[in-house]
């Protein structure tokens, strides 16, 4: 699969606000059963493979996939301060927990629990998100393994669809619309902000 036109963009304020620590945060909008819309902000853990899959990693406990197991779309919208662009990124998600059956996809949910650090991993033996708190003490699990996730782990794939690029640095703005055609190539047009 050849890299999408957007991926040069992205990379490149990846690159240039790497300075800035929240430059690695996005917010993932999905949809709760109702209908209404739920947001929060998570980490970018980069593309799987050769994709232009994004990668997130989530509790297979929180309310985020039980709505992505619903409805399984969402939106991230990132912003990068230093450069003063956004980028809206909309597709399908894919969902890779312990029962996924694609063996590569398991591998690549081993490498992402692999590469978190201690107290990332830790969390994820943490007493059920949204619970009421309990005991302090359940927030002080023994060591984990590095090599095997728990059971809870996920990780999530976004697979953009539209990708909607916004530089909010000149006047007027730039703004960029990018579209996964049927034929699995990509169209590209300048337009309003």
């Amino acid at each position: 699969m050849s890299l999408a036109p957007w991926r040069s963009p992205l990379s490149h304020a990846l690159e240039r606000n790497r300075s800035s620590p929240e430059s690695c945060y996005f917010q993932l909008a999905t949809i709760r059963p109702d209908g209404t819309p739920a947001n929060r902000t998570v980490v970018f853990r980069g593309f799987l493979d050769e994709t232009n899959q994004l990668k997130i990693v989530t509790d297979a406990r929180s309310q985020k996939v039980k709505q992505i197991s619903a409805l399984p779309h969402g939106e991230v919208c990132w912003y990068f301060p230093i450069t003063r662009e956004q980028f809206r990124l909309q597709g399908p998600l894919t969902l890779v927990d312990s029962y996924t059956p694609n063996r590569a996809l398991q591998q690549a949910r081993c490498r992402e629990w692999q590469q978190l650090s201690d107290s990332t991993r830790r969390q994820f033996s943490w007493p059920d998100p949204a619970a009421p708190c309990g005991d302090r003490d359940d927030f002080s699990p023994p060591v984990l393994d590095t090599t095997q996730p728990l059971p809870q782990f996920c990780l999530i794939l976004l697979n953009p669809i539209t990708v909607d690029w916004l530089e909010l640095r000149s006047e007027p703005h730039n703004r960029w619309f990018y579209q996964l055609n049927g034929d699995r190539t990509w169209s590209q047009q300048a337009i309003n902000p």
